[in-house]
């Protein structure tokens, strides 16, 4: 694993050992950041059910102004810091935290993220409860993007509330959904 493109290309990364992540795969990591382009420069980017930070290390790298990552698990936070310090790049925050607890936190504190990518584990039915969550929270900015990676198995979510899914992308196993609230564009 390691960062694709940008300022830290060809960092090295790591994760946390054992079968509580399943980091990103750069194929489709490279496919993510090709189909969202120059939207990720100076972009405000939220990494939700964080693992490794990969996803979010390469929005840096790729010229993001801001990352915010949100990961429960204890090891995982450790090893995001790790790896944002290995890249040398600046302008990440690491929240330990419940991803539902973290964006009503977010929400308290104002904060809007251009672009939002949530990578929950799969086959759980936490990708309609996010993005119910993030509709009802207001995060994302009226022309944002969020990004749910998911198994291509799982059932995507047609619409929430006043998001709409904009296109599916599958990779293998994995499927990439892309949503935008309704009448953006």
């Amino acid at each position: 694993m390691r960062v694709i493109a940008g300022k830290a290309k060809g960092t090295k990364l790591a994760s946390v050992k054992g079968l509580s992540t399943r980091p990103t795969g750069d194929r489709v990591k490279e496919a993510l950041f090709n189909i969202l382009g120059p939207a990720v420069v100076e972009s405000s980017f939220l990494d939700l059910f964080a693992g490794s930070g990969a996803i979010g290390l390469e929005a840096l790298s790729r010229g993001a102004r801001q990352v915010v990552w949100v990961e429960a698990d204890r090891a995982c936070c450790e090893q995001i810091k790790k790896n944002l310090a290995r890249t040398g790049l600046q302008g990440g925050v690491v929240y330990r935290s419940d991803v539902f607890a973290a964006l009503n936190g977010l929400h308290k504190r104002g904060e809007q993220f251009d672009l939002i990518f949530l990578d929950p584990p799969y086959n759980r039915g936490l990708v309609a409860k996010t993005l119910e969550r993030l509709t009802a929270t207001e995060l994302l900015t009226p022309e944002g993007i969020i990004i749910a990676e998911a198994s291509k198995k799982e059932e995507a979510p047609l619409g929430v509330s006043k998001l709409c899914l904009e296109q599916i992308r599958t990779y293998g196993e994995t499927a990439l959904l892309f949503y935008r609230w309704e009448g953006s564009q």
